[in-house]
């Protein structure tokens, strides 16, 4: 058996080897270096694409561990919006949604999205906590990129959703919140009142809020002390 000395100086020579590479990437300017403010940058949860080969600093790596960001290099780092799963939505309602959730599910398809429909299937009444539950989970468990939820007015949906960890629900009744929803609050599940809005602003909403990126800098250290409060409960 390998004693604990030993698996300690094994463990300092590889730190002290990364820390030398990084150091001398940094004085070379070499762009294969990941620091802790790169991982930083990123969205709890979200991938980070990096260089082929990349230098990653032992507090870049630990930030890697605690925010939960991937690090995607090479072939895998240019798939990252073009795979499967960058592309696959989920989409929910109750009976006050089920027409614009309908709608919705074709104008996707036509985009290139692929649709999870997780009910309701028919106008009879069920309720709305149950639906935005079962999308919700789909984005928390990585499943779907996004979640999209209709119901009378938006609101209840949104509140559901947001009880499951990881989710950033957000309810958007025109354009402008659905960017800000995104570049600000890096909502990945979107919701709707199919009372509020009609389906041809429906639409545009959900086109905007699709294509609208997370935003860097601040909006994503604001959004990283959003989920810090998150874990802080879950520990609790």
């Amino acid at each position: 058996m390998i004693d604990e000395r030993t698996v300690r100086e094994m463990v300092r020579r590889v730190v002290l080897r990364t820390v030398q590479a990084s150091a001398e990437a940094m004085a070379s300017g070499d762009t294969r270096l990941v620091t802790r403010e790169d991982v930083e940058s990123a969205m709890p949860g979200s991938d980070l694409r990096v260089a082929d080969r990349p230098l990653v600093t032992p507090l870049a790596r630990q930030a890697a561990l605690e925010r939960g960001v991937t690090l995607v290099s090479g072939e895998d780092a240019a798939g990252i919006r073009t795979g499967v799963g960058a592309r696959t939505v989920a989409l929910a309602a109750d009976h006050g949604g089920f027409e614009m959730k309908e709608e919705l599910a074709g104008h996707l398809r036509q985009r290139g999205f692929s649709v999870i429909d997780c009910g309701t299937h028919d106008r009879d009444a069920v309720d709305y906590p149950d639906f935005a539950l079962a999308a919700a989970r789909l984005v928390a468990r990585g499943q779907a990129a996004e979640a999209i939820v209709v119901d009378g007015a938006g609101i209840g949906s949104c509140m559901a959703a947001n009880k499951v960890p990881g989710v950033r629900a957000a309810m958007c009744y025109d354009e402008a919140t659905a960017v800000n929803s995104r570049e600000h609050n890096a909502a990945n599940v979107l919701t709707l009142g199919a009372g509020l809005i009609g389906g041809a602003l429906a639409k545009r909403i959900v086109d905007t809020w699709l294509d609208t990126p997370h935003g860097a800098g601040r909006h994503a250290r604001r959004v990283a002390k959003i989920m810090d409060i998150e874990r802080r409960y879950l520990k609790g």
